[in-house]
């Protein structure tokens, strides 16, 4: 399950850009009629929230 704080990727279905974005969860909400919603914050601040699906967990570099 996603927490504050986490690094994901967020769909270009909820973007409408061509590729994933990064962003990171500013929010984590258990709605109670679609389920868990995510907000998240891209570097250019615009904020994107939408059912859990449309983000996945961005993979740290192991460096």
């Amino acid at each position: 399950m996603m927490k504050v704080g986490d690094k994901v990727l967020i769909s270009p279905d909820l973007t409408l850009q061509k590729e994933w974005l990064e962003g990171t969860v500013i929010q984590v909400e258990n709605n109670p009629f679609v389920g868990i919603v995510i907000s998240a914050e891209t570097e250019d601040r615009n904020v994107f929230f939408g059912q859990e699906d449309l983000f996945k967990l961005a993979k740290e570099d192991l460096r």
